[in-house]
């Protein structure tokens, strides 16, 4: 059996983490077309429930990140740095446009934060693929 360390602790749960916070996005984005057709509370309600996990995934997310850098501080490729350093932007931005959604009241407000949340999840978990390639 291989052994477990705190590497591949840290790797796990920063995986879990995207798992839950870009996963749960696109689930719950395919699953609020039949909610509304269920009842107009419905999708609101469901978005309420996956905020009580999206957001402590995210906060894994956050804190696993910062683990990430303090482990790989010796990176010596400017690319990497670069790479890195978009990614921060990427995640800042699906952090801030998911809180924005959450407190839209407009089907504009909750259509584009709802949408740059999701690509800018997907953005950092690509850009995450490619720091760890």
């Amino acid at each position: 059996m291989l052994s477990l360390s705190w590497d591949a602790i840290r790797l796990f749960l920063h995986v879990l983490g995207a798992t839950v916070w870009v996963g749960g996005q696109l689930t719950l984005a395919a699953l609020v077309p039949v909610l509304r057709r269920h009842g107009g509370e419905l999708p609101k309600a469901a978005a309420r429930q996956f905020n009580k996990v999206a957001w402590p995934a995210f906060g894994l997310l956050v804190a696993t990140g910062i683990w990430n850098l303090a482990a790989e501080q010796d990176e010596p490729s400017g690319r990497y740095r670069t790479t890195l350093t978009i990614k921060l932007v990427v995640v800042l931005i699906s952090g801030v446009a998911a809180f924005l959604h959450a407190r839209s009241r407009t089907k504009a407000g909750l259509a584009v934060f709802g949408a740059l949340t999701a690509l800018s999840a997907i953005l950092a978990l690509l850009l995450g693929v490619l720091l760890a390639t």
